[in-house]
């Protein structure tokens, strides 16, 4: 398992649009092979801040697959707009703890 995590920048007056927006867009995430999970959370000390965390199968479920798909224009549609600045996407691999490295 992938974990993608993606620490998200919003319009500070945009977090409204972005919330429904963001109800609108993980419905394309959540139809995409390899899609495991999600996770959207707003920082109480920041609130434009958010980090969204996307559980895939592999890598290139979310490299390949999401982001080379025509679902992902209409993500991009919904959600890109909000982003200042544009973040920056990382992958992690568990090394200890979860189920599958006790």
């Amino acid at each position: 398992m992938i974990l993608e995590v993606a620490p998200l920048q919003v319009v500070p007056e945009r977090t409204d649009e972005f919330e429904a927006a963001f109800q609108q867009a993980q419905t394309i995430i959540s139809s995409m092979p390899g899609y495991i999970s999600h996770e959207l959370s707003r920082c109480i000390e920041r609130p434009s801040e958010y980090i969204l965390l996307v559980r895939w199968q592999t890598l290139g479920d979310h490299e390949i697959g999401f982001r080379g798909s025509i679902q992902y224009q209409e993500w991009r549609r919904l959600l890109h707009h909000f982003y200042d600045p544009f973040p920056t996407v990382l992958h992690y691999q568990s090394v200890a703890g979860g189920p599958s490295n006790n």
